[in-house]
């Protein structure tokens, strides 16, 4: 679809009942449009009027009555097309008005006045709720149904069908209005919701790829300038760590942000052996662990486990040592892969769970996995669980 197509199919549905108007023009022509087309009942109360048929005080107060009547009918319509719709109460008295004038000048000018009762029902079914319109449009054909007794029997007849079914269609047009505006209220906060997730996941993505790249930087930092005066090569090589940690950094946070980011595994337990040297921690790091059948998704949720957890002994443990281990379990919801972080030192200073716990909380339960904290008297472990595949059907089983 081409860039005009795209923008014409967007302009298409501002005539539509409901529908987002562009401006105050395209609102005004799209009452006129879905209020207009039924004026055409007035043909005959102006047919009869321009004839000759009564005299001129008669003729006056007619073109009078039926400017009101008008009036009333387009002030009801076009204030309740709005968004400040007129109170229930105003609403009764402008209806009641509309069917006194119907009535009175169906009495005293003729049968050709009958049509008015159709715009009675069009109000009743644009603007009454659902229950009052059931009982009203009927209610306005019985009206008409004696007011014709009165002045052509058969006319009102004829009308009778037609008061009936625009006075429900105009209801179901109503509803349709509502439903409109109520979905495209719904689309409004799905679509704030859908920002607002958006920016949750940016935020724990950058929270978890920058606390990790900016702690690995600031140890080798240090580490180089204490090198500098004896070792210069050795502060050389950190540089050069320094260098390609920064980069790295940059291409996560530049995938973080198009949305493509999924770290693996393997690749973080070897940053992690990488991250916890350079702290002077002992690592046990496993080898590059099985992951057969493991779902994607768990695998990049144990993946941003690991790698937090590895932030957080470096930055806030004071540990000596860390123990990483990646195994297979067996559990009554189906098998689960386990990442188990240990560390030996006396944790953060921090009450409560940090901001990074609870991104990877998060992004654990998205996963449909599980997150464990544990202070040990002397230490820390963190334990991270997603599923390894599909639950087995035990149900199915002979």
């Amino acid at each position: 679809m081409t860039p005009d197509q795209s923008n014409e199919s967007r302009r298409e549905p501002g005539i539509l009942p409901g529908g987002p108007a562009r401006n105050r023009r395209e609102l005004w022509r799209r009452k006129l449009l879905w209020i207009g087309v039924w004026l055409v009942f007035l043909s005959s109360p102006v047919h009869d009027l321009v004839s000759g048929n009564h005299g001129a005080g008669a003729t006056a107060a007619g073109w009078l009555g039926l400017a009101v009547f008008v009036s009333l009918y387009l002030a009801l319509l076009f204030r309740n097309m709005g968004d400040a719709p007129f109170v229930s109460t105003l609403v009764g008295a402008l209806i009641g008005s509309m069917a006194v004038l119907a009535t009175v000048l169906s009495l005293t000018m003729g049968s050709a006045w009958l049509g008015l009762y159709c715009y009675v029902s069009v109000a009743c079914g644009s603007v009454l709720p659902m229950r009052a319109a059931f009982w009203t449009i009927p209610g306005t054909g019985a009206v008409l149904l004696l007011v014709g007794l009165r002045s052509d029997e058969e006319e009102a007849l004829n009308l009778l069908l037609l008061v009936l079914l625009i006075g429900f269609a105009m209801t179901g047009v109503s509803q349709l209005v509502r439903t409109t505006v109520e979905l495209r209220k719904a689309r409004a906060t799905v679509a704030q919701l859908a920002a607002n997730e958006e920016r949750l996941r940016l935020a724990r993505d950058l929270h978890d790829l920058l606390g990790h790249s900016l702690s690995l930087i600031t140890l080798k930092s240090e580490l180089a300038g204490r090198m500098l005066p004896d070792h210069p090569d050795k502060a050389a090589r950190q540089v050069a760590d320094i260098e390609q940690v920064s980069r790295q950094a940059l291409v996560d946070v530049r995938e973080a942000v198009t949305g493509y980011r999924r770290p693996r595994l393997a690749s973080e337990l070897a940053g992690a052996e990488v991250a916890l040297t350079a702290a002077g921690v002992v690592a046990a790091i496993p080898a590059e662990p099985d992951l057969d059948g493991v779902p994607e998704e768990s695998e990049s949720a144990l993946a941003w486990a690991l790698r937090e957890a590895i932030t957080n002994v470096v930055r806030h443990s004071g540990a000596t040592r860390c123990t990483v281990d990646v195994v297979r379990r067996q559990t009554l919801d189906g098998p689960v892969v386990e990442l188990r972080v240990e560390d030996d030192g006396s944790g953060g200073s921090g009450k409560g769970p940090g901001n990074g716990l609870t991104g990877l909380t998060e992004r654990l339960e998205k996963a449909s996995g599980a997150l464990e904290a544990v202070r040990l008297k002397k230490g820390f472990r963190l334990t991270a669980r997603v599923p390894a595949g599909p639950a087995p059907d035990i149900g199915s089983r002979t």
